[in-house]
């Protein structure tokens, strides 16, 4: 199933988009994070995707100690993070759990960096999501790595600058860039003070977009938004 997806990726998603690492200096070698403390397993049938992205910024504002690598400016300076891609099921369960093993490698993590600038989260991601839907590390990072990049991003940061932002616009911004993407398709995750977190894509099981779930859509398009620069 994983190789069939991986071909229709080829065939119909759009060519890969320059990453939204503003500038990138990872170093070559890291060392391993402590291995994730699991929780318990949930082995369901796997019918959709979600792809989280996480608006930097934001993410280095209220948690900025935790991932000193993302948010120090040491190592560059980031606007959309892939924060996991994570499969689901049906009735709102999510698969997770399903392996602690192998774990990926430091020389792997280091691979992805750009992509998700924290050796922690990387591995988090592939334990507690990616053991659901491959069987090695490198296939599941494989995966999510070929639907990051085939991703315009929009400038959030221009965008953040508009007056009455809503969340439309920011889906109108991203549809804009990607405009085979339907619209039911853009999730938006925002804090309870209504800033931006997360752009939550929506995939299904053939990794192509799907509408969400009404529970993962988020906030209407005509809600207020505000988005951190960080500056």
């Amino acid at each position: 199933m994983i190789r069939a997806a991986l071909v229709a990726l080829a065939l119909f998603l759009p060519l890969p988009a320059l990453s939204q690492a503003y500038q990138c200096r990872m170093p070559t070698r890291i060392a391993m994070p402590p291995a994730p403390q699991p929780g318990a397993a949930v082995r369901i049938p796997v019918t959709r995707y979600t792809l989280a992205a996480s608006w930097s910024p934001d993410h280095c504002k209220v948690r900025g100690n935790s991932d000193p690598l993302q948010c120090s400016g040491r190592a560059g300076r980031f606007g959309f993070v892939l924060h996991g891609l994570w499969p689901e099921s049906t009735g709102g369960r999510w698969p997770q759990w399903c392996s602690l093993t192998p774990r990926p490698s430091p020389a792997l993590l280091a691979q992805h960096l750009c992509m998700t600038p924290s050796p922690r989260l990387l591995e988090h991601a592939w334990a507690k999501h990616g053991s659901c839907m491959a069987r090695r590390p490198d296939g599941y990072f494989r995966i999510a790595a070929i639907l990051w990049r085939s991703i315009r991003w929009p400038d959030v940061d221009r965008l953040s600058r508009q007056e009455d932002l809503t969340a439309g616009a920011l889906r109108t911004a991203f549809l804009a860039r990607n405009p085979d993407w339907p619209r039911a398709a853009i999730g938006v995750d925002v804090s309870r003070t209504g800033w931006l977190r997360e752009l939550r894509l929506c995939y299904g099981r053939d990794f192509l977009p799907l509408a969400c779930p009404s529970s993962g859509f988020g906030p209407p398009d005509s809600a207020s938004l505000k988005i951190w620069r960080g500056l």
